[in-house]
């Protein structure tokens, strides 16, 4: 199974960026973004196996992918009872260089796939068809329709959310180096997800893998004779100590920052993000480290230094795809 997903990411990895980006304009969120683009990757590498032949067209045939897995999730939120429609949702505070970016979730599916296809990755009329499962006159109508909506939408205001006292106390402990009060911190039955490297479930995975990772994983970072999920190239320059953690509003959203130190200076290497239930404790923890784009987005858009890590490379770790303890934000 290890050699078959290597043999997948040969071909589409290198495509990883522009579906990353592609699923930012299509989700309007680097986090929903980052969710569909994991999604659209195992849908893809499940999809190749039934195929009689190959895609001709990678890039195309993974916007395709990724497009049907957005409009099936629009289609169930719409058909859940209570939900809120997508359009009436209040858009998310957002630099100005993505107004564009916000403007675009106000059109329907089909105009948004096309709009963003088109003016943003250059796509030939025919290449937008393939992706979207339909005719190149359907395309041309899309565009026409959503261009114009585009013109006539006034400007959104943007929003700001106060960080909460919790995730201030979660940074303390974090910075303190108390496993024991982070994790209790968190639900019994918490969900602990490494983005694009590993998911468990519980306080007590948390306390023997994730925590420690995420506050000692710097050792293994900067030692370069042990094997980690982080790649040779992006580890050069990195300093043992631990990071520090630090609360920072992203577009009305408090993210915990992980700072790690280099010899150049500091620099963000880890965003995570933490969601509480009712009882003021942790019920999601999503840890945003092998993930480059959002990374990087995040940070430019905060005006901070970054070092980005990669995707989680099980080469790295061995040829037993298991990593040295700690592990780097595993």
């Amino acid at each position: 199974m290890r050699g078959s997903w290597r043999g997948f990411l040969d071909v589409y990895e290198p495509l990883r960026p522009e579906l990353y980006r592609y699923c930012r304009h299509l989700t309007g969120s680097p986090w929903d973004a980052e969710d569909l683009a994991q999604e659209a990757l195992a849908r893809a590498f499940a999809t190749l196996a039934r195929l009689i032949e190959p895609p001709p067209h990678p890039r195309a045939w993974l916007f395709r992918v990724a497009s049907n897995l957005w409009v099936d999730q629009l289609r169930r939120r719409r058909d859940t009872p209570g939900a809120v429609p997508e359009s009436a949702t209040s858009p998310e505070a957002r630099a100005p260089r993505e107004a564009m970016g916000t403007l675009v979730t106000l059109l329907s599916p089909q105009e948004r796939a096309a709009v963003v296809l088109k003016d943003v990755f250059d796509l030939t009329l025919e290449e937008i068809a393939e992706a979207l499962s339909t005719t190149v006159g359907a395309i041309k109508a899309a565009l026409h329709r959503g261009r114009t909506k585009l013109v006539d939408t006034s400007e959104l205001k943007e929003g700001l959310m106060v960080a909460p006292g919790k995730l201030d106390a979660f940074c303390e402990a974090f910075n303190a180096r108390d496993i024991d009060r982070l994790a209790a911190m968190l639900l019994d039955s918490a969900t602990i997800e490494v983005v694009g490297a590993s998911t468990g479930y519980g306080r007590e995975v948390a306390r023997k893998r994730v925590l420690p990772g995420m506050m000692f994983g710097s050792r293994v970072l900067a030692d370069l004779t042990l094997s980690c999920g982080v790649e040779l190239r992006y580890r050069h320059g990195a300093l043992p100590t631990p990071p520090r953690a630090e609360v920072r509003l992203h577009r009305g959203e408090p993210l915990l920052l992980s700072w790690y130190a280099h010899e150049d200076g500091e620099a963000v290497r880890a965003v995570t993000r933490l969601t509480f239930d009712d009882s003021g404790l942790v019920s999601h923890l999503h840890n945003y480290f092998y993930t480059p784009e959002v990374i990087a987005e995040v940070c430019q858009e905060l005006g901070v230094p970054f070092r980005v890590n990669g995707y989680f490379s099980s080469e790295a770790c061995g040829s037993s795809g298991r990593c040295a303890d700690p592990n780097p934000e595993t």
